[in-house]
């Protein structure tokens, strides 16, 4: 019966077959690759697929409009909410931005930036102004794992760098590569309340 069965199964191409007839056999040791995780990021941001390579469309001009007075200015929520890169969460951050060195591989080249800052700035409606006057900032930073080159991450900040929003981020880079904040907390803080968090936690223009 156990010779009938297997010749069976190699008719008829069943691999399962392998074990058939054993008792207490185990399955075949082949697995089902797990689907990709299309859940919501923590932070409440979504994952950008802008590619790096290319200069990437901004908002229309005059559309979007900043809160604020530098060096603390916010951007325009709905131009401007922040996105995420795909390559970088909790389960990542050793192998992504806490190596060091890592933001320089993934950075946008200035032929890449620099077009879509000055359209950046005619969004914002300051395309009068000089473009020395703003930094054209990843709003999540890459070094916490904010796109790379995603329209909804980058605008013209109306301050000159190092600013205050630069020393939140390296706190909130340590932080997070210690060990003592997760990721997503860190993109909510820097995307949502990073001000309020300067104010709290001293840092200050360097």
């Amino acid at each position: 019966m156990r010779r009938l069965l297997i010749l069976l199964c190699v008719a008829s191409g069943l691999s399962a077959c392998g074990t058939a007839g054993q008792g207490g056999g185990s399955r075949s040791s082949a697995t089902t690759p797990a689907p990709i995780s299309t859940a919501t990021p923590a932070s409440g941001l979504a994952y950008s697929t802008a590619s790096a390579d290319g200069v990437q469309p901004q908002p229309a001009p005059g559309s979007c409009h900043a809160t604020g007075r530098a060096p603390y200015a916010l951007p325009d929520r709905h131009c401007t909410p922040g996105a995420l890169n795909p390559a970088v969460t909790q389960a990542t951050i050793h192998h992504t931005i806490c190596v060091p060195g890592y933001t320089e591989t993934i950075r946008p080249s200035e032929s890449i930036t620099e077009p879509e800052k000055f359209a950046s700035m005619a969004a914002y409606g300051v395309d009068g102004r000089s473009p020395h006057d703003f930094e054209y900032d990843h709003l999540v930073p890459l070094d916490l794992g904010g796109a790379v080159n995603d329209p909804r991450n980058l605008w013209p900040e109306p301050s000159a760098s190092p600013n205050p929003k630069d020393s939140v981020e390296d706190q909130l880079h340590s932080l997070v590569c210690d060990g003592q904040m997760s990721l997503a907390r860190a993109q909510h803080i820097v995307s949502t309340e990073w001000v309020s968090y300067a104010e709290a936690h001293g840092a200050h223009q360097t």
